[in-house]
């Protein structure tokens, strides 16, 4: 049965298959996600892929930056493995997508939610990643829906709050209890927490209240969520 916890696959499902893939994205939502949350950059010719690091090394075995590749120099490079925003956005079908910016500039956000937006995608697709690119995610799309990344608890400051909006504070995991979801909460707040790899802490974050977990391993938080008290009293 379902937990009213949001389940959010990070970059995939990267424990099965290569993060940030196609492949990975269907895994992950064949495995349960509800979400799946997807690092997008931009290339040298304005194309919005799919890659959390600036260069190609770590996935891809290439020491080349991806903001000095064209679009046709990458899928040659990695023989069509990296995604466009595009293809990723079909590939998830109707279920909810988080994007992530790293390394964002006013141009690559612009792209970015053109892409969402001619995707028709606008009302699944929600953005995470801090203040920098959340101010400009709300400067190109006014009505988008925002995760404002927080590596601290000092509270985000009355102004960056009314500039981005957002409907969510997405904490790292180790700073949420439960004291500090229901403030958030009474503030009209959702709070979201990442990147959370164990059943433990997956079951105590569930007890502090949170309203989403974002995780590399889907099929556990999957299980967690569905032998939780909640999902079983519906």
């Amino acid at each position: 049965m379902a937990s009213s916890v949001t389940a959010v696959a990070h970059r995939g499902d990267p424990y099965r298959v290569r993060e940030n893939t196609l492949a990975s994205i269907r895994s992950a939502l064949a495995h349960g996600a509800d979400a799946v949350e997807i690092d997008v950059r931009v290339t040298r010719d304005g194309v919005p892929v799919l890659l959390h690091d600036a260069t190609l090394d770590r996935l891809w075995g290439h020491d080349l930056r991806l903001d000095r590749l064209t679009h046709d120099e990458l899928t040659e490079l990695t023989a069509g493995g990296v995604p466009t925003l595009h293809e990723a956005l079909l590939a998830s079908g109707n279920q909810r997508v988080m994007v992530d910016l790293p390394g964002s500039t006013d141009d690559s956000v612009r792209r970015t939610v053109d892409v969402v937006r001619a995707c028709g995608a606008g009302e699944r697709a929600y953005y995470c990643a801090g203040a920098g690119a959340m101010l400009r995610v709300r400067a190109a799309d006014p009505s988008a829906e925002i995760a404002l990344t927080r590596t601290t608890l000092a509270p985000p400051g009355a102004a960056l709050l009314d500039a981005v909006r957002p409907r969510w504070l997405n904490y790292r995991f180790g700073l949420v209890d439960r004291a500090l979801t229901e403030r958030l909460h009474r503030d009209g707040v959702l709070v979201s927490v990442w990147t959370v790899d164990t059943g433990r802490t997956m079951r105590r974050l569930v007890g502090t209240g949170v309203d989403s977990i974002t995780t590399n391993r889907i099929d556990v938080l999957r299980r967690v969520l569905d032998d939780s008290p909640a999902a079983r009293r519906r």
